[in-house]
């Protein structure tokens, strides 16, 4: 007899509907999976001749044989165990056919027939309710994730056993449910906050111009300087994460197996900050089973390089592209797959090796050699990706004493959104476009006009500075941010005299 189960795979974020066909014939015993399965798949054989008897059902003595259809995409991970042992129990007429129709199965089984959970359930019952299925069996751990999808019967269980309990109308599994309008409604609290920060006023408001114009930034100071502290709190002056960007990002860590169980949705935006040591591959991402990599982690949210000159050339110069498309990639024989990367860069460094050329404090011991050194493991290209450059000076003693309340992200924050609104409403209509760093060539000529007396500073800039046209670029989409935070429609002298300022240390450093 031949069954036919509805299951899922996936390919890069998005999941593809895969029919496990399974049939049970006279002959040597014998249990073939086919259908481009990888190593996790056919070991699935023993899984589920084990679960199977441990779960009070009868493993067919038979020739079986499993497809994975379609059959010219690579199968892989552990999701197919629940479906093979489902579709065994039809053939085998252990089980009903006709009620099985409607449901999707995934799950990995241990040999006891307990249902583990499985990264990227979230897509995988997106794709399901994009190709009609309305009900889903999955593991009690991936109940959550998969009950934010609207218009899906949701029915989690825990091990095979209630599955079959549930088919043969002993015991039904009850359906899970979530209020994803009361849960999105709860605001995520961040454990740290701006007003924490002593002195460091300038760099603060070049993060809020960052954060308002969704802009790659650079911090170079001395170490103790704030930095880190600084750019750890760049999160709490975002806008706070639209349902459809909590949906990206849940996905993206569903996939990667990073969600916690009994998490729905994540709320905050991502800071991911990743070792100075990681390769190429692991922040772009890829591998065998391509995941997706720590930029992609941060889509949405935030990327933290510490220590940038000591990051690998290759590991630079892979982000290069993602940084400019807002994708990642990653070609394989058998799949080319996609990874979303709309993220906020943001970088630190020392101005030299021993971290302290140009502090008034302490004396710099490095040559002039050895600056220049330093300072050229960071590419030109590279550098002209991020919008700001700032220095991050040494905070003074006064300035640490000083117990007056500095001001706090949820102020800063309020501005920030006043200027995301006003470049929504500008790229309305514009698809992929929303904030001033994506802006297109052509809309810059649109919305970034300049006066005579600002074009004429902006000629002098990039005459002194031996800007390239790159960094010009980038300085009119600063200085259009700029504008909006302060509300102005037009791009005046004083705004793109502080974009500049930004710019300043091409001529400084490099």
């Amino acid at each position: 007899m031949i069954s036919k189960i509805k299951s899922c795979g996936l390919l890069g974020i998005d999941g593809y509907m895969v029919d496990v066909e399974t049939d049970i014939a006279n002959g040597m015993p014998a249990f073939d999976v086919v259908g481009l399965p990888d190593a996790a798949v056919r070991e699935s054989r023993e899984r589920v001749r084990s679960a199977m008897k441990n779960s009070g059902l009868r493993f067919p003595q038979k020739h079986i044989t499993v497809n994975l259809a379609p059959a010219h995409i690579k199968k892989a991970g552990p999701f197919y165990d629940l479906p093979i042992s489902i579709g065994l129990s039809v053939s085998s007429e252990q089980l009903p056919k006709d009620t099985l129709d409607e449901y999707l199965f995934l799950g990995e089984l241990s040999l006891t027939g307990e249902l583990r959970p499985v990264s990227g359930a979230l897509p995988m019952i997106m794709c399901a309710k994009e190709h009609g299925v309305k009900k889903a069996i999955i593991p009690y751990a991936n109940a959550s994730e998969a009950a934010v999808v609207s218009d899906m019967e949701i029915y989690p269980a825990r091990s095979l056993g209630e599955i079959v309990a549930h088919f043969q109308g002993i015991a039904p599994l009850s359906r899970f449910t979530i209020d994803c309008d009361r849960l999105f409604g709860e605001s995520e609290e961040y454990m740290v906050d701006f007003s924490e920060v002593k002195g460091q006023e300038n760099v603060k408001r070049a993060l809020e111009v960052a954060a308002a114009g969704g802009h790659n930034c650079l911090l170079i100071g001395s170490p103790g300087s704030g930095k880190t502290m600084l750019a750890q709190r760049l999160p709490s002056i975002l806008p706070r994460l639209s349902f459809d960007e909590a949906l990206e990002v849940t996905k993206l860590y569903s996939i990667a197996g990073l969600l916690d169980e009994g998490v729905s949705l994540l709320f905050a935006r991502p800071f991911r900050s990743p070792h100075h040591t990681i390769s190429a591959v692991g922040l772009s991402g890829g591998g065998a089973v391509p995941r997706p990599g720590e930029i992609s982690l941060a889509h949405n949210g935030v990327l933290f390089l510490d220590e940038l000159p000591e990051f690998s050339k290759d590991a630079l110069e892979v982000m290069r592209q993602p940084l400019e498309d807002g994708k990642v990639t990653i070609a394989r024989v058998n799949a080319t797959l996609t990874y979303p990367s709309n993220t906020m860069l943001i970088a630190a460094m020392n101005p030299c090796k021993c971290g302290y050329h140009g502090d008034p404090t302490r004396a710099c011991s490095c040559t002039e050699a050895q600056i220049k050194q330093y300072l050229g493991k960071i590419s030109g290209p590279l550098l002209d990706r991020i919008d700001l450059h700032v220095e991050v000076p040494s905070v003074k003693y006064d300035e640490l004493a000083d117990r007056t309340s500095a001001e706090r992200s949820k102020d800063i924050r309020a501005r920030v959104e006043k200027a995301r609104k006003i470049q929504e409403k500008r790229f309305a209509g514009a698809n992929g476009v929303y904030s001033n760093s994506q802006m297109t060539p052509a809309m810059m000529n649109e919305f970034c006009q300049l006066g005579e007396t600002e074009a004429a500073l902006l000629k002098q800039a990039f005459e002194n500075l031996g800007l390239s046209a790159r960094a010009h670029n980038r300085i009119l989409k600063v200085a259009r941010t700029i504008a909006d935070l302060s509300g102005s429609p037009n791009i005046c002298a004083q705004h793109l005299a502080e974009a500049i300022q930004y710019r300043s240390l091409d001529r400084k450093y490099w």
